[in-house]
């Protein structure tokens, strides 16, 4: 019976807060349009003047401290709810599903021979060393980027307030924080491999074979192939602009405007969007789509199956360079290995 009692008042209660809710907010109306009216200089002119972002005067040097209200959040709002979150969706989503349909189609490219058991080196210490810092810099990013645009449409109404407030603090401040860092991974990804990265008419062909799904035999390929060398440019310019805007928006102390910060807000987002779209791809064919692609980033050796089936062309350079692979693989450290390729630095 007491529980019923209490069942019975809890409900009441919530009638009369909806009841009430209308009345309130009238009540509520009114006490601010009495206010309004009984300020000194307060019209319904200053009002559309403040809504159309008319500028006033402050002694704050601040940017955009003159302006009472913002209008340009609001079309920034409407952007980045519009477009950019919907569209990033729509491109992370759809590499996703490429990527699977493409595996259930095609499968895992195997080895068409058995391999040799001997090895060639592909990617020194140092370009490994490179790949995975940028790498793993690139994941955690891109974690804490897509918490901070999407997690709360699935997770926030999970977790208890004081929970995802710190989540989310942890996740703006790891991104921000680390940004600076995966700058410098890019830069030197950059500057160590753009001299692999040129298009010649090989790469041409590559692509007319659509890098071995179009007509029979794998096409030809050097160091790196066509589509690699694709991955690469994106890095460079969608990469660089990640970074550039990142950064842009690390440091706003060097007068930037809220305008300016929107804008560039949208670049990053953007950019980064695609970029991880396009990682998808990238880390499928290095890792479950290609058979002992990943070996060769592990590593840093390739078996003589491999070098010959995907780059022909630098297996010709550097296969009188092949060792036992428990010659090079045993040893604890792989750069002291007495062969070197003559693909890579």
């Amino acid at each position: 019976m007491p529980d019923q009692i209490s069942a019975w008042l809890v409900w009441l209660l919530l009638v009369g807060c909806l009841i009430s809710l209308p009345v309130a907010a009238q009540q509520g109306a009114d006490a601010r349009r009495e206010a309004m009216q009984t300020m000194p200089g307060v019209t319904s002119d200053y009002w559309r003047e403040v809504v159309s972002g008319t500028k006033g005067s402050t002694q704050s040097r601040s940017p955009g401290a003159d302006s009472l209200i913002m209008i340009e959040g609001e079309r920034w709002r409407e952007l980045r709810n519009t477009w950019v979150s919907p569209g990033g969706a729509i491109a992370l989503g759809g590499s996703l599903a490429a990527i699977t349909f493409f595996y259930l189609l095609v499968g895992r490219i195997k080895l068409v021979n058995p391999r040799t058991g001997r090895v060639v080196e592909r990617w020194s210490r140092w370009d490994r060393t490179i790949h995975w810092y940028t790498a793993s810099l690139f994941i955690i990013l891109a974690l804490t980027g897509l918490s901070i645009l999407y997690a709360k449409w699935f997770l926030m109404p999970l977790l208890p307030t004081s929970v995802w407030g710190g989540f989310m603090l942890a996740a703006k401040n790891i991104h921000n924080y680390l940004g600076p860092l995966f700058a410098l991974g890019v830069l030197a990804m950059i500057v160590k491999w753009v001299r692999h990265n040129f298009f010649n008419l090989t790469d041409l062909k590559w692509f007319l074979k659509g890098g071995g799904l179009v007509g029979k035999g794998h096409p030809s390929a050097g160091f790196l192939n066509g589509g690699e060398k694709v991955w690469f440019w994106m890095i460079v310019f969608v990469g660089l602009t990640v970074v550039g805007s990142g950064l842009v928006l690390d440091f706003p102390n060097f007068g930037q405007s809220r305008e300016t910060m929107q804008i560039t807000l949208l670049i990053h987002a953007g950019a980064s969007l695609l970029l991880t779209a396009a990682a998808f791809g990238h880390i499928y064919i290095g890792t479950l789509g290609t058979e002992g692609a990943f070996e060769g980033m592990k590593t840093g050796y390739v078996d003589e199956a491999w070098a010959k089936q995907h780059h022909d062309l630098w297996y010709e350079q550097v296969k009188d360079q092949a060792v036992p692979a428990e010659q090079v693989l045993s040893q604890p450290d792989q750069s002291a290995a007495p062969t070197r390729q003559a693909g890579s630095s």
